[in-house]
């Protein structure tokens, strides 16, 4: 039996492509072998990543030809924290970094170790509730670049649009809302994404980089940290993670065969719609984003308890995620730092699954508020 999977990630993916993945898993494509076996370098493996870099690419709207560089590397997000500014930042040229969660903190700590990092405005003294107003920070031309986390899977706020940088170029983590809605991709120099949230399972990383930024990178780097190393060996300087990069070509086909990023964007907005429409329906349950920061991809809430008795608010919460998980509902529990609830509602995820939620929350609602 299929639960109702709200973990963020590793993420729910599409039933159809798990289902592609079990029937190809022996013999992928005809070969004989399945693609745990298949040689990196192999003709049947370039066909792959190929194919799954020019869905990528029509997909964000950016064109084919060497304007742009895409590379499927490992380490998740995470690493991309310490090679971003690496290949990119000096001292004298730090990057700007606007803290709207705590991936956007690391990724700025992990600057500050080389002594290349900046923060342009920081969220945390009010609890990451919101993203800033345009007025609230500025780039300055000393920058490298300008870098943004465009959702926070902990605290549930999301960017509504690319902020401008002018000349300054902008670094995007998009790692948990990639695909989820369109955006001029363009207006970046440089995303990054982890896969396992909305382009497929753990293990690989999407990094695009316009090609007059990667010109501009920093040199003498250790080869796996360089970039331009990976570009010059077209995009596969060491041994790709094969099975990841498939199943992301095969969720990449899905979100174009089920209508596009335009399709999932109006899923998703449903979705969003419908679980916070129940959220702010009665005042029982109480959202810990901003209105106007709310992310459609996580929501996180908690049921409102005594102002003073914050006991009784976990209590009540542990008691909705032990019903929750009776129900098939799972992966809702809130990240360590924030507790509550989160749901989080990737592309893969059917809008059934919210109703089902939502189904429980009033049940729980009118058993205990």
């Amino acid at each position: 039996m299929r639960v109702h999977n709200f973990n963020a990630g590793p993420a729910v993916l599409p039933l159809e492509v798990l289902e592609e993945a079990k029937a190809a898993l022996v013999d992928t494509n005809g070969t004989g072998m399945s693609i745990l076996e298949w040689s990196h370098r192999s003709k049947e493996y370039d066909a792959v990543r190929f194919g799954a870099e020019a869905d990528l690419r029509e997909l964000l709207g950016l064109p084919a030809g060497d304007s742009w560089k895409v590379l499927f590397l490992q380490g998740g997000a995470s690493l991309q924290f310490a090679q971003v500014p690496l290949n990119f930042a000096s001292r004298e040229r730090p990057g700007g970094y606007v803290l709207t969660g705590a991936w956007a903190d690391k990724a700025l700590k992990e600057a500050e170790v080389l002594h290349a990092g900046k923060c342009l405005w920081s969220g945390k003294a009010d609890g990451f509730k919101r993203i800033p107003k345009a007025a609230e920070w500025q780039v300055t031309p000393e920058l490298a670049y300008a870098h943004i986390t465009t959702n926070n899977t902990i605290y549930g706020t999301q960017w509504a649009a690319l902020p401008d940088t002018g000349a300054v170029p902008l670094v995007a983590d998009m790692s948990s809302d990639i695909l989820s809605a369109p955006c001029d991709a363009r207006r970046c120099s440089l995303i990054y994404a982890g896969a396992q949230k909305n382009l497929g399972p753990s293990g690989v990383t999407v990094v695009i980089i316009r090609s007059d930024l990667l010109e501009r990178g920093n040199k003498g780097l250790n080869s796996m940290l360089d970039y331009g190393v990976h570009a010059k060996a077209d995009g596969i300087y060491n041994t790709h993670p094969t099975f990841a990069v498939w199943l992301m070509g095969r969720v990449l086909a899905w979100i174009k065969r089920s209508g596009g990023v335009v399709a999932m964007q109006a899923a998703n907005q449903r979705k969003a719609a419908l679980l916070y429409a129940e959220i702010d329906r009665t005042g029982f349950w109480q959202g810990h984003a901003e209105v106007a920061s709310r992310s459609k991809m996580n929501v996180v809430f908690r049921a409102r308890g005594s102002a003073l008795n914050h006991a009784r608010e976990s209590a009540l919460d542990d008691a909705f995620l032990s019903g929750a998980r009776e129900r098939h509902l799972v992966g809702l529990e809130g990240h360590r730092s924030v507790g509550g609830v989160r749901a989080s509602l990737y592309n893969a995820l059917p809008l059934a699954s919210v109703e089902a939620l939502v189904a429980w929350m009033r049940e729980f609602e009118a058993a205990r508020g």
